[in-house]
């Protein structure tokens, strides 16, 4: 299929909400590709958390990381979080995020975001997730920023497989509109 062709779904939500095992569930189930979280990978790279320069880094190694894959998926690629969490997170952390940044984010907006929700138990991650409370406080900034930008969201809550049945009903609907 013709990579232009090809429609995203964003998993957003906060830390240990599902969204990996989400994205790689379907991926499964619609035979196509899925983004891991770049800000992990880059995270895991660099061996520390990161200053509040990387954003640049972060940002352009998202996008040209959606770009490769994109080229390989099959009528949807899906995107475990995108720019908006990271302007999200590089609010949390730095106070703010860079203009160039949030442009791009709005730029490359998805047609669809399935958003997780933090129904699910919290899972340790040292050097990736803060704590149980924390995860509340970017729940809530995550739901404000989707409403500023009125990104069209799904709630998707439950157990593994409500999830995944919601997040399929949905994803049926938007790619029968498209």
């Amino acid at each position: 299929m013709n990579s232009d062709r090809v429609a995203t779904v964003v998993l957003m939500g906060a830390e240990s909400t599902g969204k990996t095992t989400l994205a790689a569930s379907l991926a499964k189930h619609y035979n196509t590709g899925w983004t891991p979280e770049y800000l992990r990978l880059f995270v895991d790279r660099k061996g520390s958390l990161p200053d509040e320069e990387d954003v640049y880094a972060i940002a352009e190694g998202h996008l040209d990381q959606v770009a490769s894959l994109r080229s390989e998926a099959h009528k949807v690629l899906f995107i475990d979080t995108d720019l908006f969490t990271t302007c999200v997170y590089q609010r949390i952390y730095f106070s703010k995020c860079p203009p160039s940044v949030e442009h791009a984010a709005k730029r490359h907006q998805s047609g669809l975001y399935l958003f997780t929700q933090p129904d699910i138990p919290w899972v340790p991650d040292p050097g990736q997730r803060a704590s149980p409370e924390e995860r509340l406080r970017s729940h809530a900034l995550l739901i404000a920023e989707a409403e500023i930008h009125a990104l069209n969201i799904v709630p998707i809550r439950g157990n593994q497989d409500e999830r995944l049945t919601v997040a399929i009903q949905s994803i049926d609907r938007y790619l029968a509109m498209d």
